[in-house]
């Protein structure tokens, strides 16, 4: 199969080793010449490491490069039987992009791209044959992250959608069809996980590093909110709230924080800049500081923190599943393959109760009154009519 990758970037470059290893013939596309040798050499690093692993032998190693080719022109990708994007987030450059892509391949090549924000719907109008074109979502680092969210647009063929679903389980990963809705799943139901966590620290209830010890510590998670945030980019992440909840009309649901755009705006943007909610070095390594410690707070409270996260993430799963983004069952692993969460939301919600769930929410809704803080109606069915999610 012969694949097209347009971004030499480190999403486009880990998309072409993931189909170069599955047995493909890649050809990675870039306009910037020594973005293509940036690539190549960063390649061959990250399979000399996968060597002194012992995980792929010297013969494998020349197998995967020899299935790369690195071209400067779209052209070069008229024999692709796929071609993927993952360039900048803008949609205007995605859809000129597009709409020249398809002037050189043939009417049977799939057209995807990587976004992870932006409307398929929009990004397929610019084509002439819209029903060619796919959302196919990877995470970061492309190589190693097991979740691939595929996401049709409306105009997207049936024939279209299940042949992407095959080749990316052909390349062993774990599908995740979504509605082309914001955020898709998971950059929408792991909004709180960042944004209820910061409202938390602007109430004065805790600091950074005891919110973070809450979650993982008492939740299981691998990394605290603030931690993460700090590994993403405070910029990064803060944007992608902005996006969803302009995309969503302002729902109060995800409304970032002002804490973070400031952190952002002062240029404490985490590990790449050497200060976030945390401080580090040069290798990115955080560094331990007295001024960064974990409150002397009653475990009782941090028990609190951690269910007020836990809950507002498991509302957020449950009402994407009554508006039917994704099953139940793609909604988990998208979320246990895709961000590394400890258990799928859905399923921690049967064991936590679904009526302590709903009476959570409630106990927030009555103590804020926000509209931040509804709960799912599918909860409220499911509890009534005494259902689980599994």
């Amino acid at each position: 199969m012969n694949v097209g990758i347009i971004g030499s970037g480190t999403m486009g470059s880990g998309i072409a080793q993931v189909a170069a290893t599955s047995g493909c013939k890649v050809k990675l596309y870039d306009t910037n010449q020594a973005a293509l040798d940036k690539a190549k050499v960063a390649l061959d690093k990250i399979l000399n490491r996968l060597i002194e692993k012992g995980r792929i032998d010297e013969t494998e190693k020349s197998r995967i490069q020899s299935n790369i080719e690195y071209v400067d022109s779209l052209k070069d990708l008229s024999d692709a039987d796929l071609t993927i994007e993952a360039i900048v987030e803008n949609l205007d450059i995605k859809k000129k992009v597009f709409s020249e892509l398809e002037t050189y391949v043939s009417n049977d090549c799939i057209i995807a791209s990587n976004t992870s924000s932006l409307s398929i719907a929009s990004i397929a109008s610019s084509l002439k044959n819209p029903e060619r074109c796919i959302g196919i979502h990877f995470f970061n680092p492309a190589p190693l992250m097991k979740l691939v969210e595929v996401i049709p647009a409306i105009q997207t063929s049936k024939e279209t959608l299940e042949k992407s679903v095959q080749i990316i389980s052909d390349w062993k990963k774990v599908v995740a069809v979504a509605k082309d809705t914001p955020g898709f799943i998971v950059n929408r139901v792991a909004r709180p996980f960042y944004g209820e966590s910061l409202r938390i620290y602007e109430e004065g209830i805790a600091d950074f590093a005891t919110i973070d010890w809450s979650l993982k510590t008492l939740g299981g998670f691998r990394m605290g909110p603030f931690e993460l945030m700090d590994f993403i980019g405070n910029d990064v992440n803060y944007t992608v709230t902005e996006t969803v909840f302009t995309a969503f009309y302002f729902d109060p649901r995800y409304k970032p924080a002002f804490t973070q755009k400031r952190f952002a705006e002062a240029g404490y943007l985490g590990r790449k800049s050497g200060k976030g909610y945390y401080y580090y070095d040069e290798n990115g390594k955080k560094i331990e500081n007295s001024d960064v410690t974990l409150s002397a707070v009653e475990e009782s409270l941090k028990e609190q923190i951690f269910n007020r996260v836990l809950v507002m993430l498991i509302n957020e799963a449950a009402d994407a599943l009554f508006l039917n983004i994704a099953s139940a069952e793609d909604i988990d692993n998208a979320m246990t393959k895709g961000v590394n969460y400890p258990k799928g939301l859905l399923a921690w919600a049967d064991d936590k109760g679904i009526d302590w769930c709903v009476s959570t929410m409630d106990e927030l809704y009555d103590e804020y009154h926000e509209d931040r803080y509804r709960c799912s109606p599918l909860l409220r069915k499911m509890n009534r009519e005494q259902r689980t999610f599994f």
